[in-house]
């Protein structure tokens, strides 16, 4: 059986009116993949609930290089709107139809991480993962979603990047296709021009856009999954736009822009 990785931005729970048809369509999309002998594993972000929280408890929050610095009051924020958004995305996908278990990467041993020393805090790098309870999920039909927080060897909780955990995971179940689901259409040469878009890049040339400079922001540490999950085992990788419907099923019928980033 294929395995299908799929990273969503916390976007995609936005209170707005279209968010209903959103997860409408990705767990139609998730189900016809299901269907069609494919385990898919869903990983979240969750940037603009974790700014709401910090907003409301007045903690001010910045980033370095797209990664949020995360302190003691960040950290208690990111989990509990990652947990939130789990929670949310796992009723919604349920009510779907969709037979789901909610994890996180503490959940079992399953995402650990080096705390990066320095302005980050307790954020986590070299993120590895250890496969097994998500193989025992999907072996039971089971859809997996997961919030990208995991831990040090000390048991000490770290904010993980959502587009770094989704790498590390489809490179260690050696995935057939890692969707990165932005709120861009493609990766551009130039993040000015919208006309700049790049349909396909190896990963070598993905290591030269960072080197560069222009890959900014959120970005980076997308291109830096695609990086780590080809080098790990994945066959393909896609950064896409997640705001369209039926996302998944574009990107993967090849109907929809997108950036391909091959070996």
């Amino acid at each position: 059986m294929s395995v299908l990785v799929i990273k969503v931005g916390g976007h995609a729970l936005d209170a707005t009116s279209d968010a209903a048809a959103l997860l409408d369509s990705l767990a139609s999309d998730i189900r016809d993949a299901q269907q069609s002998g494919t385990h898919v594993v869903l990983v979240h972000g969750g940037g603009p609930q974790i700014s709401e929280l910090l907003m409301a408890t007045g903690v001010k929050s910045s980033f370095v290089n797209g990664l949020r610095v995360t302190d003691g009051p960040t950290l208690r924020a990111v989990v509990m709107g990652l947990s939130l958004v789990n929670a949310t995305l796992c009723a919604a996908l349920s009510a779907r139809g969709l037979s789901v278990v909610g994890c996180s990467g503490a959940s079992a041993g399953l995402v650990s991480a080096v705390a990066v020393s320095g302005e980050l805090g307790f954020v986590g790098s070299d993120v590895t993962v250890t496969p097994q309870y998500l193989s025992e999920l999907l072996a039971n039909g089971r859809l997996p979603v997961v919030a990208p927080y995991g831990m040090d060897q000390h048991g000490q909780l770290l904010n993980c990047n959502a587009d770094a955990v989704a790498g590390a995971l489809a490179g260690a179940l050696q995935a057939d296709s890692l969707l990165l689901l932005s709120d861009i259409d493609q990766v551009r040469s130039n993040v000015d021009d919208a006309s700049s878009g790049i349909a396909s890049m190896t990963a070598q040339e993905a290591r030269d856009l960072l080197h560069s400079g222009n890959a900014k922001e959120g970005m980076r540490p997308k291109l830096e999954s695609c990086i780590a999950a080809l080098s790990h085992g994945a066959q393909r990788v896609v950064i896409a736009n997640g705001s369209r419907p039926h996302a998944v099923r574009d990107v993967l019928d090849g109907a929809a822009p997108q950036t391909e980033v091959v070996a």
